[in-house]
């Protein structure tokens, strides 16, 4: 760029037009005073005038032909001492002007002759590259890296902007973002990052993250010392790596509430060799702020080798020597564990205390080796018993305990306590063939029953002692042990006989097809006739049988006389139906449930797509993962499964994208209002949509009146069941439902009878 013209200088147009003024002045002066020669001054003037005018304006020509584009006094004075980096450059290189901030980095005086190679050093370009040059050009963001005098890599990112152009060069303006010190925070915090996972690595510490408690975070050390194949997994993924046994533990620490201290739980785990390995798990929860999420979790230590030196000091502690099964210290120990996970997590166990009949006798008459003998295969027959999450241990002399997880079956301690005796009674032979081996039992649930483990227990202890005094009793605590046990006792023998004299009867109560009025099934219900009519409802006998064997003889009449019914209307012609079952808690958990539906099909002769057992919520989810499972068996079997009352237990939505069902019942309580109370109304309308994504029918029960099928039947439910169409009855009023027409009005029809 050149400085400016001599002319530019000192040409000033004001001047010019001030002596065009007073000369023209002169002129009409003089034209006055000599009007003689007017003409002829006029003319000269005039002609002086153009001609003065033509160089002026030839001069200006020149002089804007040969400006240059750029005012270096105006511009180089703005960007001189900005604190960024700044290049004014044409492309012909013929103007270079760089500010103080690049000077200083580049190690340059501001009158260097030759910058146009401090240029081409400042934009990382080693020799003259036109291509490079036009890249630069035409780029807003062009990065380059220099070493400056003293040896530093220096990098700017140049933005590059043209500023104008004339005749044939064009002038950039280059402006620079040093990225120097963020590259170097940036390598200093992969440093950083790296020595933290090599730290945690040579550590061998695992650390497990979460938000909401629901998807975890696992660290690379974490995922090396599990397997794990992604540093993302949910709960349920992670819960299955656990040992059965210390599920609950997990569990516990999940959904406390108050963790604003550290905690620990050792646990174990399935590691990446495929063996339970014992780990350390210290934990705590971190509220959500105004900013940031909660966040829960904490770091896992493999702990197996201390836990093994451990077993040596833990036997002198808590394991019996003479049985090798943990004693009184380990049961109260552990048992609290349980009972306050128990309050968490709303589980519930048994506590069976158990003694053997006149252990003494077996001391004195075939002596004390023989008696450890006993104990030892006593403990050894109780341990078979072990549920996960529970423990067997030997509390004195002859008394043991079983803690046994509770899955909603009332039956239980009692069926427990009966094989227990019955593996017992084996073993009289040889020595102890003279001996009449048995034990009693009385037991507890907690936390229901105390306050604290050792409560509960007491309470059982106390179960115990309150029995008949026979050998082989078992009894379980109640706050009131009085005339209501007689009572029950009395009933539970007249239901034993009602079901040996084929009192017990089935009831079928109608299920309505919405879409087209016809019947789709029926359900099953249990009544008991007595010889004389009297009508025992439900409600009073079966409690009764499910705290004794009845109930099994029960569900395998309900079970047998559902399928044999479903089948004898089939062959009399009728249109086939569903058969709609009920299981108790106890005979849903029994392993051979699959066995006993597939003798009873096979027995009638019942296909398996017209029998549906139907599971309550709460039986369903008391231990979701082996009623998963059950329920698997019974779908390959091709039974339907109907989840009975849903919104009255658990009421997770999220529980219908686990569980195996073909049907959905709505309970009668959203029901009987939703004619008049909209957030009923919306709810039904919300699990019916939801159950339809999930391909899964829908039934209301419940419905009395024409409102609340029509409001059903347009919120989407598939199916009707209630006195609308009629109530509980002997399969013969049944059968006068086959024959009714699409159009048939069935409150009308029940509103004769």
């Amino acid at each position: 760029m050149k400085k400016r013209s001599g002319f530019r200088r000192h040409f000033n147009p004001l001047a010019a037009a001030l002596i065009i003024v007073a000369a023209s002045s002169l002129v009409i002066g003089y034209c006055i005073l000599r009007p003689q020669y007017a003409m002829i001054t006029l003319v000269i003037y005039v002609c002086t005038l153009v001609c003065a005018t033509l160089i002026l304006a030839i001069s200006t020509y020149i002089y804007k032909s040969k400006r240059t584009s750029i005012d270096e006094k105006d511009i180089t004075k703005i960007i001189e001492d900005l604190n960024t980096e700044m290049i004014i450059w044409s492309d012909n290189f013929s103007y270079v002007f760089i500010n103080k901030k690049l000077r200083d980095l580049l190690g340059i005086s501001a009158d260097r002759s030759d910058k146009k190679e401090a240029v081409w050093t400042a934009f990382g370009i080693n020799s003259s590259d036109e291509n490079a040059l036009m890249k630069i050009a035409g780029s807003n963001s062009y990065e380059s890296s220099f070493r400056n005098p003293h040896g530093t890599l220096v990098s700017i990112a140049w933005s590059t902007s043209p500023v104008k152009k004339y005749r044939k060069q064009s002038v950039y303006l280059s402006t620079g973002f040093n990225l120097t010190e963020l590259k170097k925070m940036r390598v200093n915090l992969a440093s950083a990052n790296d020595f933290f996972h090599a730290s945690m690595e040579l550590a061998e510490i695992g650390l497990l993250m979460s938000t909401d408690r629901k998807l975890f975070r696992a660290s690379p050390e974490l995922m090396r010392m599990l397997g794990l194949k992604t540093g993302s997994i949910n709960i349920n993924e992670f819960r299955s790596l656990i040992h059965p046994n210390d599920r609950i533990q997990f569990d516990g620490a999940i959904r406390s509430k108050d963790l604003s201290e550290i905690r620990n739980i050792e646990i174990r785990i399935k590691s990446a060799d495929g063996s339970y390995r014992w780990f350390s798990y210290r934990f705590k929860s971190i509220p959500g702020t105004g900013n940031t999420l909660p966040l829960f979790g904490g770091a896992i230590i493999d702990v197996t080798q201390e836990h093994e030196k451990d077993i040596l000091i833990e036997r002198l502690a808590y394991i019996d020597e003479v049985t090798d099964i943990a004693n009184r210290n380990k049961l109260v120990g552990t048992g609290q564990e349980i009972y306050d996970s128990c309050k968490v997590l709303n589980y519930s166990f048994w506590i069976i205390v158990l003694d053997i009949d006149r252990f003494h006798i077996i001391n004195d008459t075939i002596g004390y080796s023989n008696g450890n003998y006993v104990l030892k295969n006593f403990a050894h027959i109780l341990y078979k018993f072990v549920t996960p999450g529970g423990l067997a241990a030997r509390i004195s002399g002859d008394n043991f305990a079983l803690l046994l997880r509770d899955y909603g079956d009332e039956e239980m301690p009692t069926r427990t306590v009966k094989s227990i005796q019955e593996e017992f009674s084996k073993l009289a032979v040889d020595e102890l063939a003279s001996i009449n081996l048995s034990c009693s039992a009385g037991y507890s649930k907690m936390p229901e029953d105390g306050n604290s483990f050792l409560d509960v227990m007491e309470h059982a202890e106390f179960a115990l002692k309150s029995s008949d005094g026979t050998q082989g009793s078992v009894c379980g605590y109640e706050p009131s042990m009085h005339d209501s046990i007689i009572g029950n006792t009395e009933l539970e023998k007249s239901l034993a006989l009602a079901i040996d004299n084929n009192e017990l009867q089935l009831f079928y109560q109608p299920k309505i097809d919405l879409a087209s009025g016809r019947i789709m099934g029926v359900e099953a219900l249990i009544r008991w006739i007595k010889p004389d009519g009297t009508i025992i409802k439900p409600d009073v006998f079966v409690p009764i049988a499910e705290s004794s064997h009845l109930i099994g003889r029960i569900s395998e009449f309900v079970l047998n006389e559902g399928c044999r019914q479903n089948k004898l209307w089939q062959k009399m012609g009728f249109p086939p139906i569903v058969m709609s079952i009920n299981f108790a808690s106890s005979d849903f958990y029994q392993n051979d449930l699959k066995e006993k539906v597939f003798e009873a099909l096979a027995r009638s002769g019942l296909d398996p797509q017209w029998l549906e057992v139907e599971l309550t919520e709460t039986l369903a989810l008391s231990d979701i993962d082996f009623a998963v499972d059950q329920m698997n068996k019974l779908r390959d079997l091709g039974v339907k499964l109907a989840m009975d009352d849903f919104g009255t237990g658990y009421s997770s939505l999220s529980y219908l994208q686990i569980l195996p069902i073909t049907l959905l019942k709505l309970d009668r309580s959203f029901i009987t209002d939703i004619e008049h109370d909209n957030i009923a109304y919306e709810i039904v309308s919300a699990v019916i949509r939801i159950a339809k994504s999930k391909k899964i029918e829908t039934i209301a029960e419940g419905i009395e009146n024409n409102v609340q099928e029509s409001i059903l039947r347009m919120a989407g439910c598939d199916y009707a069941q209630g006195f609308l169409y009629g109530k509980p009855m002997p399969p013969e009023k049944i059968q006068e439902f086959f024959d009714i027409d699409d159009k048939h009005d069935y409150s009308g029809r029940n509103s004769k009878r």
